[in-house]
Formats: C-alpha cells, structure tokens, sequence
C-alpha cells in the first residue's frame, strides 16, 4: 500500500493526532481529580473509580461492534459521527449536576469514543506507506505521550483553579479541529459491503460488559453471589459468542488473527502490560495525596514524566520496529518498565516530586518501547479488509486492561491498600510477565491470515 498523497497526508495525520490527543485526554483528565470529584459530590473513593470505569466499561462494550460497522458504512464516516457523538457528550459531563447523571454522560462519551477509536488504527494503515507504517505508529504513540502528560498537569490546574466539571470539555477543541480538517483528508477506504449481525454484536457487548461488570463488582465488593453470577453468565456468553464467531465469514471478533501464535501472545502481553499501567497510573494520585500531601497540581507535574518519557521513546521504537523484531524490543521495554515500578514501590520517606518524576520518566520510556512495535506487529498481521477489525481488536484489548486495571484499584482502596505501594508492586509483577510472553514470540514467525480472495 502507497497511503495518501503528500500533502493530502500530513492533513489527514493531524486530524488523527487530534481526535487521538481527545480521546486520551478525556481518559487522563479525571485521574488526577477524582480524590476531589469524591469529596465534593459525598462519595467514596472507590465508588469515584466508577466515573473511569463505566467510561471504559461501555468502550470495550461498543469498540467490536463499531469496528465491524465501521467497514460496512465507512471508516472517515464512523470516526467522525463518534467524535459528534462525543463532544455532545462532554457538554452533558459539564452540566451533570449529581453523580449518576455524570455516570450516564460518560456512558454516551465513551460511546462515541468506541466509534473513533474502533477504526483509528485502520485509517493510520491507509495514511501511511506500508514501508512506514512503524514509523506511523510511533508518531500516534508520541501523540498519545504527549497528550498524556499534558492531561495531568492540565487536570491538576482546573482542579486546583477552577470548577472539575470543566476537565470533561477542557479538550473539545481538539475534536472539533479533528472533524473540520478530517472531512477532506481523511481516505474513504472501500467499504466491504458485508452484513453485520446484530446477534454477534449484542453477543460481542454482552460479553465484555458481564465479565468486566462482575469483576468490578467482586472489586467494590458488592454481594458476591450476584458478583459471581454475573460473572459466569459472562464467560456462558463468552462461549456462546466465540463459537459462533468461528463459523461466519465476517466475524466481528477476528478468530482466525487471534489464531496465530505470536499476535495472541502479542495481545497477550498487552493486556498484561496496559493492567499494569491502569492499576498505578489510577492509584498513585490517591497515594501522592493521602501519603505524601501533595495538592492535585504536584501530583498532575509528579505524573507527567511518564507520558512524556514515552513521547522520546515511543518514535524510536516505531523506526526500529520496521529493522528489528518486535519481541526483542518488547522485552527491553517491558524490564526497564518493570525496574520503574519497584523504584514506585520503593519511594522513600517524604519522597519529593523530583523522587517521583524520575521514576515515572523510567516506567514510561519502558512503556514507549513496547507499545509501537506490539501495535505494528498485530496490524500488519491482518489482511486490509480485516484492519478495522483488528484496529478494534487493539483498541478493544487496552481498554479491557484498563478496566481491569481499574477493578484492581477499586478492590485495593475497598480493602485499604490503594494508597501504598501494593498498586506499584503489582504492576511490577504484571510488566514482568508481560516482558515473558514477548520474547516468547522470538520462537514463531507472524503469518497474515488471507483474505476472501486469498490473498
């Protein structure tokens, strides 16, 4: 594949880059302010947890879903509706007067974050020249660090300085750029015309939605029998949706990608790593605060670093990745991540931000190093009328992490601990293994699965 014609391409990368920089600001922003956001609305902090999770909740619900529309009725089209979608949303975020209207406003969020970013990383694959795609890759990585570690700083200045409803729109200009420049640059990919099955999708939804509700609900320990019920009836529909799956010629859950060796390790390892990230990224401002003492300010300059770091090492990975095996950068990544997070469980007594920023600076070039190539690896494994299944697939496989990574958070706070350094000795544990299964992948050779063609 050539991608789009210069300078046609450059309009197209940035109206990516700032729909991309909203969705991960959106996600970011409200870490930093939820110890507020629970004491001004009189919530606990492990009820405060459910304004990220049921955001990342209903993302993991749609993402599949949308991907699978997204081929039918065309890609430019289903990222720009999800971003209308979105920025109507964050309006609502700003005037929710009470917590459950705030929850529900975040529920229509995410859905409209689902439809972009369900098929951003097929657009990326017809932006950019296959030669450069690593490249590519590495440059949306440097555009997620860069919005990353300006969200916190942001979020601890609209915190600190002003009302917290206006961290939810703090970012709608970046969408709104994103659809005007997006409406001409963006490629119209050829759609694949195939049918979509409401019956994969509600089983696709259901699916995600009853496995992550059950764990966030043993997580805030609510009635176990009813947690694990849930649970069980998730992984029954688990079944029932993978084997049908199996038999349709468009599935919306791509079998057949999953079904190599190395892109299920590959997915394998993300999600150990992007459980790993969630867990202390979303417990540390509760233990810089309580801990510590820090104001939401220091924190939010305390937890830059991290995406920041990832911004210098993320495009480096993304150039290696199109020389040298994915695996092998993986594994560095991950042990230089791993080697962070024990430096964050072993912060000292009245450690200052200094203390903390280097620390997470180390986490976050570990994290730089492994997310382009993984993402690389698993694009170029599919064939081109399965990218935006894939895409979704990627998408679908972070944002699960994170929900996890949440639940986490949430059980830790419940049972007293998320504000010490059992977030951070976690992680550790969790970059560790995923630092395993990527250089497990040095043993198998990535076979793209044909096409309808065979091609």
């Amino acid at each position: 594949m050539n991608g789009l014609e210069k300078p046609r391409r450059y309009f197209a990368i940035f109206a990516i880059s700032c729909g991309t920089a909203l969705m991960v600001m959106d996600g970011a922003l409200p870490n930093v302010a939820l110890p507020t956001i629970a004491r001004e609305l009189n919530i606990d902090p492990s009820s405060a947890i459910m304004i990220v999770s049921v955001n990342q909740l209903v993302l993991v619900m749609a993402l599949l879903p949308f991907s699978a529309l997204g081929g039918r009725i065309g890609l430019r089209r289903m990222y720009q509706l999800g971003l209308c979608l979105f920025i109507a949303a964050s309006l609502l975020c700003f005037f929710a007067p009470n917590f459950p209207l705030l929850l529900a406003a975040r529920a229509l969020q995410a859905l409209g974050a689902a439809a972009a970013l369900s098929v951003a990383s097929a657009l990326l694959r017809s932006i950019y020249p296959t030669r450069q795609l690593g490249r590519g890759i590495g440059i949306n990585t440097v555009i997620v660090a860069s919005a990353g570690g300006l969200a916190p700083i942001l979020g601890g200045y609209i915190v600190s300085e002003v009302d917290w409803h206006w961290i939810f729109v703090a970012s709608a200009p970046l969408g709104l750029l994103s659809l005007a420049v997006g409406q001409r640059a963006l490629p119209d990919v050829e759609r694949h015309g195939q049918t979509i099955s409401p019956l994969g999708a509600l089983l696709s939804a259901l699916t995600f939605g009853l496995i992550i509700s059950g764990l966030l609900a043993l997580a805030g320990g609510h009635h176990l029998p009813t947690s694990l019920t849930v649970l069980l009836l998730g992984v029954l529909v688990a079944a029932v949706f993978v084997r049908r799956e199996l038999r349709q010629a468009a599935p919306i859950l791509p079998v057949d990608l999953l079904a190599n060796r190395v892109v299920a390790l590959s997915f394998i390892s993300a999600q150990f790593a992007f459980i790993a990230s969630m867990t202390f990224v979303l417990s540390l401002p509760f233990r810089l605060q309580e801990h510590f003492g820090f104001s939401p300010s220091e924190v939010g300059t305390a937890v830059a670093p991290f995406p920041l770091a990832m911004m210098v090492s993320a495009p480096l990975a993304g150039m290696l990745s199109d020389r040298y095996h994915p695996a092998i950068l993986g594994c560095i990544g991950m042990a230089i991540a791993t080697a962070g997070m024990l430096l964050l469980a072993l912060l000292p007594e009245g450690a200052t931000q200094l203390d903390i920023a280097w620390r997470m600076a180390v986490c976050g070039t570990g994290y730089g190093l492994f997310f382009a190539p993984n993402a690389k690896l698993i694009i170029t494994a599919a064939p081109i009328e399965h990218a935006a299944s894939a895409g979704g697939l990627i998408a679908t496989n972070r944002l699960a992490g994170q929900a996890l990574g949440a639940a986490l958070v949430a059980a830790l706070l419940a049972a007293g601990h998320g504000s010490d350094s059992s977030p951070a000795l976690l992680g550790a544990v969790l970059t560790f293994l995923a630092g395993i299964c990527s250089i497990a992948r040095l043993s198998s050779r990535v076979t793209a699965p044909s096409g309808p063609n065979g091609e």
